[in-house]
């Protein structure tokens, strides 16, 4: 027996939840599926979020489900979707156990996975005393040796920002050569070390950077940095669906969450929102909530 929904959200980050609470006080029928993996459950506190800045990620979602799942039409699904597929009626998708569900609409809004440089001991402080984002980190590291580890052509514009919480910077391209020379002068002229010799592995004790050993032997001390994960999506049902992707994989979406497949929207990271902050997912989840009930009233409007 195949359950009904007017929205199925896959994704119960900020995004997907946010949907979900919108949905759930319109008083529609809402599957939120989430398989409880998310991409943030490394960062020990969440920043920029007013009300909440600080926050774990695990009590944010916790009282996130807990304003959610009070309203009676919103529903919980802890599977992971392995499938989804148009339908006359909207989508059809598969769980894990391989029941089926239908929905009218369908919000995508999994996020991102993070792919990190291949570098020794990086993961042991990934989250703890190396992050991504300044916004969300850099408060906490203000004032501290730090490292730019990136061989991304955005490595310059990370190291100005992050200027404003210290002075004392190095950047480490890990053997890449994406700055010119112009950049490199810039660099120099302000004092900020360069070091192109590629990583060896990062070392420290309980999460806590200390040092930078590169492969020619040398060592600089750090007691944090930051870096430039790949970002992936973390599902991808482009095959079964026709929706249209841009270059770096996230799915082409419109200011309101609208993809180019109807009934099918797109929030949050997976839509490539961007800064990747809490505030900035959320927001575009009640987008696209909005703009599935826009669809449904007019639908139900003229089945009248």
């Amino acid at each position: 027996m195949i359950v009904n929904y007017d929205c199925a959200i896959v994704g119960g980050g900020p995004a997907g939840l946010n949907a979900a609470l919108v949905l759930g006080r319109a008083r529609q029928n809402v599957a939120l599926f989430d398989n409880g993996q998310p991409r943030n459950a490394v960062t020990q506190e969440s920043h920029g979020y007013l009300t909440r800045d600080g926050v774990t990620p695990a009590e944010f979602r916790r009282i996130a489900y807990e304003e959610v799942l009070k309203y009676p039409s919103a529903k919980h699904w802890p599977e992971e979707v392995t499938d989804i597929r148009k339908s006359e009626q909207g989508f059809v998708l598969t769980v894990g156990a391989g029941e089926q569900v239908q929905a009218r609409k369908l919000i995508l809004s999994a996020g991102l996975k993070e792919k990190l440089p291949d570098i020794e001991g990086l993961r042991d402080f990934y989250g703890r005393s190396v992050f991504n984002c300044p916004f969300c980190d850099g408060w906490e590291l203000r004032d501290q040796p730090l490292a730019i580890i990136s061989d991304h052509p955005a490595a310059l514009h990370k190291t100005k920002l992050l200027l404003h919480w210290t002075r004392d910077l190095v950047v480490c391209t890990n053997g890449g050569d994406n700055l010119t020379a112009e950049q490199e002068e810039q660099l120099a002229s302000r004092g900020i070390g360069l070091v192109k010799t590629p990583i060896a592995a990062l070392e420290g004790r309980n999460g806590k950077l200390e040092l930078i050993r590169f492969t020619d032997g040398k060592e600089i001390l750090r007691s944090g940095g930051f870096i430039d994960p790949i970002q992936l999506p973390y599902v991808n049902f482009e095959d079964s669906l026709g929706y249209r992707t841009a270059r770096h994989g996230g799915i082409v979406a419109d200011e309101m969450g609208r993809t180019s497949v109807p009934g099918l929207f797109a929030a949050g990271d997976a839509a490539y929102v961007m800064p990747s902050q809490l505030i900035y997912a959320a927001a575009s989840g009640s987008k696209a909530a909005m703009s599935v009930m826009a669809e449904l009233t007019e639908e139900n409007w003229n089945n009248q």
